[in-house]
């Protein structure tokens, strides 16, 4: 390994975009992304075999890329790292594989990480060290979680997370509700900008025994349905739905939960610092109201730009890098994935050659 900071790359293939990053200490250098969006969007959904095959597909071509633009060869990196879990497993087993050949070949270390913990690792790249502890909300299509992270590269504890549909997975069935486009998020977000915030919509887990029970956990389910039937009753009685002002209650009612929540856990375990990670942290009005908390709170807020905030290779690469800066063991080349491992799992190891 060089003596300088590390150079390392990240290979992020747990759902549908095939991500490479090459990180250089600190430093990003490239985030190059092959997304196939475009053909789940006729289904309404991700599905796993089209992804593991566009992740085929896109693998080879996507790291010549990064390269190129990064200005680097493969024979410069001092380590590889990989998202191992959570995720699709056939995505997930695309994405090791590659790296496992990559790291054998070049004969440098190999890092499976947890794509959980790299979405907030991310944030490095774009605000510098993480203050330790940090508070972590992650919003992602099936994460919704609350993280009090110690130690990135080894500590974290899980506080709450959801115990239904995530917020993501609500975003894309309300959009669906609503008759607009898959993924749900950004159309939502966009439609609410011309709507009023005019319909009362329920806050899951806010309030009574609820909040006793699952103070940090999230609910979004019951929301999903009381807008499916409000919908219902809309069209029902022969009136027109209006698709803004739905999108602008519901999208208020989520960021209100999310940012409650967040906001009661730095208060209670005296985090001075919120973190919000995942492809929903890209929602402008979640970002508007969290600041807003924030400042009201006297905690300041990290939120890395919308591009780093969605599925990408420059996480798995930061995080990575910060590995090899503590020192933690690499994992071994009988590395394998985890389609639901648990954020508190920040390194996998790989099985052993007695086991």
């Amino acid at each position: 390994m060089s003596a300088s900071e590390p150079l390392v790359l990240g290979i992020e293939t747990s759902c549908d975009e095939t991500g490479v990053g090459i990180v250089r200490g600190g430093t990003l250098l490239v985030d190059a992304i092959a997304s196939s969006v475009d053909e789940h969007a006729r289904f309404g959904g991700v599905v796993p075999e089209v992804a593991s095959r566009a992740h085929l597909q896109a693998m080879v071509p996507t790291l010549e890329r990064a390269c190129a633009t990064a200005g680097v060869t493969l024979k410069d990196l001092d380590a590889i790292a990989v998202t191992s879990g959570p995720g699709l497993a056939g995505a997930l087993m695309v994405g090791v594989a590659s790296a496992k050949a990559l790291a054998l070949s070049l004969g440098i270390p190999l890092y499976g990480v947890n794509h959980l913990a790299a979405h907030v690792a991310v944030d490095i790249v774009e605000h510098g060290p993480l203050p330790e502890p940090t508070m972590a909300l992650l919003v992602s299509g099936g994460h919704s979680s609350l993280l009090l992270v110690p130690d990135v590269t080894a500590e974290i504890h899980s506080l709450g997370a959801t115990i239904d549909d995530a917020a993501g997975e609500a975003f894309d069935k309300v959009a669906r509700v609503l008759g607009l486009p898959f993924p749900g998020g950004p159309h939502i977000d966009r439609a609410a900008r011309d709507g009023q915030i005019s319909i009362d919509f329920p806050r899951g887990l806010t309030t009574g025994r609820d909040l006793e029970r699952h103070r940090f956990d999230f609910s979004f389910s019951g929301l999903k349905t009381a807008v499916s039937r409000w919908v219902q009753a809309r069209e029902a009685s022969g009136e027109s739905v209006p698709v803004a002002d739905v999108a602008a209650s519901f999208q208020e009612a989520v960021v209100d939960v999310l940012t409650r929540k967040a906001i009661d856990a730095c208060r209670t375990h005296g985090a001075q610092h919120l973190q919000i990670g995942g492809g929903v942290a890209a929602n402008s009005r979640l970002r508007a109201m969290a600041q807003e908390r924030c400042d009201a709170a006297g905690i300041e807020l990290r939120v890395p730009r919308p591009g780093l905030c969605t599925d990408n290779g420059a996480m798995v690469a930061a995080l990575g890098a910060q590995v090899v800066a503590k020192g933690r063991p690499p994992s071994r080349l009988t590395l394998g994935t985890d389609s639901s491992l648990p954020v508190v799992e920040v390194l996998m190891s790989g099985a052993s050659d007695q086991e």
